[in-house]
């Protein structure tokens, strides 16, 4: 039985030529960057050699980048350092998102809520694109931060983050941008906004390493109190390896970017002409319009299927195939995806939701093999 890992979305494979930048700072190299001898001096020189790389990468300067464990930690620590700085300055508590928006963005700010903030979720509509008429005059003077995702983590939809900027006005921008980093372009000068948040593992880095870009003389207040490290803004001990590790995949992700984004381009057509080629009734790509080539949105509509999803996922797996659901899994239990909700569509139709996110380690023959699997799916879930 073959493998495939269609999963990437929600972590991709370490890359050898990263694990092998790590090592040694898992071995001989092992002196904590905050000591001033030579073992200290040797990983604090590394840090901001990474750092620069990767300010350089987004077209930063290297004092805005600070290291984070992950992409949830870099939104939490955006989120509520803004939030609660620039309340403080200018009195304004509002935030935006929207509702397709990650959990790890919209419980943050929901939290923020038992601590007099309020919030505005800009809504979706049924390609998931957010819906921008709802911004009045009167709701943006009493925001300070919008929080955006730039593209969508289970539906592939990409947010014009630019356009969405100019429309808000004169506060502060947040962008997650955990899968377009080192997969787009990303200029944080062009995309005219304040902070991003990224993670290492979503293109081919480490796992426990993400960053937070924040613009110069953004208020901030520090969300990990301890040391001075990250210049008093994010205290812990440096994780060394991780930070060469996520520099090293950078590097890669530039080298290849073009032909990376080529090449799932077509595995991801290649998929979805398979199935309709192979002529399965029933089936609906969830994003019309332009989305990411990483990410693919398919629902097994109700009307012509018996709907489960954790069924649907398990026969996957047991055929070889790695996928996930448009559901969050929580407490062990899958729940109806809140993106898919939120473009309007019902619990039906978000439990028939698959995703299916690539690399560029995939292979043509790879996605044959997905079809095929795919095809006996609808055939033993379709109603009779």
């Amino acid at each position: 039985m073959k493998k495939v890992y269609l999963d990437n979305a929600a972590t991709t494979k370490i890359h050898p030529k990263v694990l092998e930048k790590m090592l040694p700072y898992l071995t001989e190299n092992y002196g904590n960057a905050s000591s001033v001898h030579s073992f200290g001096r040797k990983a604090r020189v590394v840090i901001e050699d990474s750092r620069e790389f990767i300010a350089d990468f987004i077209n930063a300067d290297p004092s805005e980048i600070y290291f984070t464990s992950c992409g949830t930690e870099s939104n939490n620590f955006i989120i509520n350092g803004i939030a609660r700085t620039a309340f403080e300055e200018s009195g304004r508590n509002n935030i935006i998102s929207s509702a397709g928006d990650h959990k790890a963005v919209l419980n943050t700010i929901a939290k923020l809520k038992d601590d007099g903030f309020t919030s505005t979720l800009l809504p979706l509509n049924d390609n998931f694109e957010i819906v921008k008429n709802d911004l009045s005059d009167e709701l943006l003077n009493i925001s300070s931060l919008a929080s955006i995702i730039h593209i969508n983590n289970e539906t592939g939809t990409i947010n014009n983050i630019n356009e969405i900027a100019s429309k808000l006005g004169n506060f502060y921008i947040h962008t997650d941008t955990v899968q377009s980093f080192g997969k787009f372009d990303l200029d944080v000068k062009k995309l005219n906004i304040h902070s991003l948040s990224a993670s290492a593992h979503k293109l081919y880095g480490p796992k426990g390493i993400g960053l937070a870009y924040i613009k110069s003389q953004t208020p901030m207040e520090s969300f990990i109190i301890g040391g001075g490290q990250e210049r008093n803004r994010r205290a812990g001990t440096e994780n060394v390896a991780s930070i060469v590790g996520f520099a090293e995949a950078v590097r890669l992700a530039k080298e290849n970017m073009m032909d990376n984004f080529e090449k799932v381009k077509k595995l991801k057509t290649q998929l979805w002409n398979g199935l309709f080629e192979n002529g399965i009734k029933g089936l609906a790509q969830n994003v019309s319009n332009e989305t990411s080539p990483y990410i693919l949105s398919i629902t097994f509509l109700s009307d012509f299927y018996n709907i489960d999803a954790e069924a649907m996922l398990m026969y996957l797996d047991i055929n070889g195939i790695a996928a996930s659901s448009g559901s969050a899994c929580a407490s062990g239990t899958l729940k109806p995806s809140h993106v898919i909700l939120a473009g309007g569509h019902s619990e039906d139709y978000a439990n028939g939701t698959l995703r299916l996110s690539f690399s560029a380690e995939n292979t043509s023959e790879e996605i044959n093999y997905t079809v095929e699997v795919l095809t006996k799916l609808a055939k033993k879930f379709r109603k009779i």
